[in-house]
């Protein structure tokens, strides 16, 4: 069976003092399994104050973003090395609110990739359809060309210490969520995609789902075959919200015939 993870992406939201009682929250409330692994990704200015409080717990760190560049004269960019300094282990990439936001390419997410496996992180594609694209018919078109961007890139072998999330943009943030069958047929192509290049990898490749995770809607998501735990936005700054999709995610592994 393959891993599970849960990330919580904090986005741009946070405070010190919200920030402690959030983690004081969560370390209360959590209960670790090996199963499943429970990642954190705040914005950078809070990295410091997020791995201090995990030290030593059994939750993992990411950041939301990084730079392609290990050093040099790219102001107000943070590169792989400084994230590995403060102990982070995972990096969000691609994140549609990026790509949007910032104008980001297949091709500059690739050179993200490529730096964040050289600082030995692990990377977190993101990828995902817009509305109109879902509505075009074009969905695995988009998804399948945003993966294949990397694989071209730096091959296949790029995605063994890799996670892939699949978030539908019209999802994001908007309250809706694609239906349990229609993340599972995403995320099948995405499985098959990469079982063209590399079988074994496929099979073992975490593939979660993003895009108005709930506490609601977290045990249908985590149940289907392909699905392996989520990319969770808004609710991940509600705790107890937070840890249920955490055991969704667990549970659905147990009665998959994970052995605890």
């Amino acid at each position: 069976m393959r891993h599970q993870f849960v990330i919580g992406n904090w986005k741009m939201n946070g405070d010190l003092r919200s920030n402690s009682r959030l983690l004081e929250e969560l370390l209360e409330a959590f209960s670790p399994n090996k199963a499943c692994s429970l990642v954190i990704c705040s914005s950078y200015p809070y990295l410091q104050q997020v791995a201090a409080r995990l030290s030593g717990q059994k939750i993992q760190f990411g950041a939301q973003d990084v730079s392609a560049f290990d050093s040099g004269a790219h102001t107000g960019d943070v590169s792989p090395l400084m994230l590995t300094d403060f102990g982070c282990q995972y990096v969000l990439l691609g994140h549609s609110e990026r790509r949007s936001d910032h104008q980001e390419s297949n091709d500059d997410i690739a050179g993200k990739f490529a730096a964040s496996l050289k600082a030995g992180l692990i990377p977190v594609l993101c990828v995902g359809e817009t509305l109109e694209d879902r509505e075009a018919g074009l969905t695995d078109d988009v998804v399948s060309d945003q993966i294949t961007s990397v694989i071209e890139s730096l091959g296949i072998e790029a995605f063994q210490q890799a996670i892939i999330a699949y978030e539908p943009i019209w999802a994001i943030g908007t309250g809706k969520t694609a239906s349990p069958e229609q993340a599972q047929q995403v995320h099948h192509t995405i499985r098959s995609l990469i079982k063209t290049w590399d079988v074994e990898l496929g099979n073992k490749l975490p593939i979660i789902y993003g895009g108005s995770v709930n506490a609601e809607n977290a045990d249908a998501l985590f149940q289907q075959p392909d699905i392996d735990g989520g990319l969770v936005g808004g609710a991940s700054l509600d705790m107890k919200a937070f840890i249920r999709i955490y055991q969704s995610a667990v549970s659905a592994r147990h009665e998959q015939g994970e052995v605890q």
